[in-house]
């Protein structure tokens, strides 16, 4: 028996957790982020200080900053290290729910300890405390359920013991993992207890390949040996499972070719000859157009969110859908004929069966049709330029926004023909890092990579601010490879906080401040759907609210500079091509401010996705927009 307080029994007990998976061990909690306050930091604190073991602790800017850095660190570790995450009570603990909610989307493991008010309730209300009237067991902390995939508060020391078992139990499950957070009442956090032995013993939690159901396995056989042109889908379980060169060999000896969500992009190669691309909404031409041919869709670790889906309208209405995925809940939807199982282990056991049967698809000259058309469109728009015969890709528009940002900036770059060069100049294994707007879809369209585990972008919640705390979390992960956070002005204005972070841990990251004056992807569907330029550029207005019109110039290397980052300002493509060229010489964080001109991100290719247009307006433009949803909403499944 050991006597502790329970906040340094928590302490000891993540000293000794490790993972196994295919034989390979190692420690699971690798540090721990915290913005310390009085709810956390004579408690939790405490213990860190006096005996932290092995566990780093890092210091975060914002609650929210620090832990889509530590669930950025879990993902480029493929979920196998984690370094957890400690705040105040309130609004400490408040601003953690949101980037517990993209963990928990994106099935990322993320470990949360909320500081909460006092158990016994002696000095109610506490500083920061919330009240609910209704209840005073509820506080901020409640919140977290809606977002998490296990949840739990220690009211009494003992009870650290299961709740911990059971976070590990989700953290390491492969179809569970998410979010986890354990409320830590501030007096029980100082509160001792005689701890067993046995509950700080070395614990290794094995992740391990659930096998095929040979029954499920003949199911999806049935259907896909039948198949004339089936598709398959990667997605970000293939990933997880580090199952891409098992899919590149299963799709090259059935000829049969697959896409890439955004979860799923960088499992596989981007040159191989049967890799289409990104696919659905933010997809290309050539996945798009096999999507709409293909007769059986094969999923493999996707969740088949609308953009993969195009809302559900990209397949054809007679296609079969099979799926393969750890996850029940995943492997159900579209409904799939599943088959539940890890995606290395589904692949190679389908791909027995189908080569005892003799099978390969009827594909002939498709595929390479396909990508070579997208080939071509690739070239034009790595060399899309501002000049005379200018056109931006984004039929609905503003007329006077691209002369007027021309102006104010001397800019002649186009977004497409900058992600491009970025791509060129930088190190081929560098991490691509990026989250929100109109560069997640550049991005899954245009970016290339022979470099597994290379493309970090956080789609599946699309939290504006994952950018540049991602890429922090890559760079603690991976410390030797270049990382790269592609991030708009108005996902750079909401949260930018570890950009200080980086600083301070000496981990170099490079953001690409992409900055067009505004929301620019919000601001081409309002106006794509009839709606006129509202609130989605950054304008200036008079002391009376009155909108003057004018763009606001913003110097975002100037105030980055500040802080102590190596900045640049790139207008052309000579100076964005010197500035990548010198970042890489840097030692310290860099930020290239990218002037771009509105409207010049990439369009999109024969997908529709499904948005609420108001059914009622007194705008034939609106009319005409919910008009041509219906007829695409009428031609969607409905399930």
């Amino acid at each position: 028996m050991a006597k502790m307080t329970m906040a340094q029994a928590l302490v000891k007990f993540l000293n000794n957790q490790y993972v196994s998976f295919d034989g390979q061990e190692n420690r699971f909690v690798d540090g721990i982020f915290t913005v310390f306050g009085h709810g956390i930091v004579v408690g939790l604190g405490q213990a860190l200080d006096e005996d932290p073991g092995a566990l780093r602790v890092y210091q975060g800017k914002n609650e929210q900053g620090m832990a889509h850095v530590a669930a950025s660190y879990a993902k480029q570790n493929n979920r196998r290290r984690i370094i957890a995450c400690a705040s105040s009570i309130g609004p400490g603990s408040a601003n953690m729910i949101t980037a517990a909610a993209t963990a928990t989307v994106n099935h990322v493991p993320l470990l949360l300890f909320p500081a909460d008010a006092f158990a016994s309730r002696q000095p109610d209300p506490v500083l920061q405390q919330f009240e609910q009237v209704n209840s005073l067991a509820t506080t901020t902390n409640d919140a977290f359920r809606a977002v998490t995939r296990y949840w739990d508060r220690i009211q009494r020391p003992e009870q650290l013991m299961s709740a911990m078992i059971n976070a590990m139990r989700v953290l390491t499950d492969t179809a569970e993992t998410g979010a986890v957070a354990i409320c830590l009442p501030q007096d029980v956090e100082g509160e001792a207890y005689d701890y067993p032995d046995e509950f700080f013993q070395k614990r290794v939690h094995r992740i391990t390949r659930p096998l095929p159901c040979a029954d499920e396995l003949a199911d999806i056989f049935a259907i896909v040996k039948q198949a004339k042109k089936p598709l398959v889908i990667c997605g970000g379980g293939v990933r997880y499972s580090e199952a891409g060169k098992a899919l590149e060999d299963f799709c090259s000896e059935f000829a049969i070719p697959f896409a890439e969500t955004q979860s799923g992009k960088s499992a596989c190669l981007s040159s191989h000859p049967y890799n289409l691309g990104g696919l659905g909404v933010t997809g290309n031409s050539a996945g798009n157009d096999i999507a709409k041919q293909a007769d059986v869709i094969i999923g493999v670790g996707t969740r088949f969110s609308d953009f993969t889906t195009a809302s559900k309208s990209l397949f054809r209405a007679d296609a079969a859908v099979v799926t393969i995925n750890t996850s029940r809940f995943d492997a159900y939807k579209l409904d799939a004929v599943k088959m539940v199982s890890d995606a290395k282990e589904g692949i190679l056991a389908l791909g027995a069966k189908l080569r005892e049967a003799g099978y390969r698809s009827a594909y002939t000259t498709e595929v390479a049709q396909a990508k070579q058309a997208w080939k071509k469109e690739m070239a034009f728009l790595s060399a899309y330029t501002y000049d005379d015969d200018f056109q931006p890709l984004i039929a609905a528009r503003d007329e006077k926004t691209i002369p007027e940002f021309v102006k104010m900036t001397g800019s002649s770059l186009t977004q497409t023909a900058a992600v491009a060069a970025i791509r060129e100049e930088i190190d081929d294994d560098a991490i691509c890092v990026g989250a929100a707007g109109s560069l997640p879809g550049d991005l899954q369209r245009m970016w290339t990579t022979d470099c597994r585990d290379s493309y970090n972008m956080e789609y599946g919640y699309s939290c504006m601010g994952y950018e540049i705390a991602g890429a922090l979390g890559s760079k603690l992960a991976q410390p030797d490879r270049e990382v790269y956070a592609m991030c708009g002005d108005g996902s750079y204005l909401m949260l930018h906080s570890e950009l200080v972070t980086s600083i301070q841990e000496g981990k170099k990251i490079n953001v690409m401040l992409f900055d067009n004056s505004g929301f620019g992807c919000i601001n081409n569907l309002q106006m794509s759907n009839g709606i006129g330029n509202l609130a989605t550029e950054f304008r200036k207005r008079d002391e009376n609210g009155t909108l003057l019109g004018e763009l606001l110039p913003i110097d975002f290397a100037k105030a980055a500079s500040g802080y102590g980052v190596k900045t640049y300002t790139a207008r052309t493509m000579d100076e964005l091509r010197e500035a990548l060229r010198d970042s890489k010489k840097q030692t310290v964080s860099t930020l290239i401010d990218i002037k771009v001109l509105p409207k010049t991100m990439t369009d999109g290719y024969g997908a529709w996705w499904h948005v609420g247009v108001a059914s009622v307006s007194a705008k034939e433009s609106v009319q005409k927009s919910f008009e041509e949803k219906e007829i695409h909403r009428k031609n969607a499944r409905k399930y």
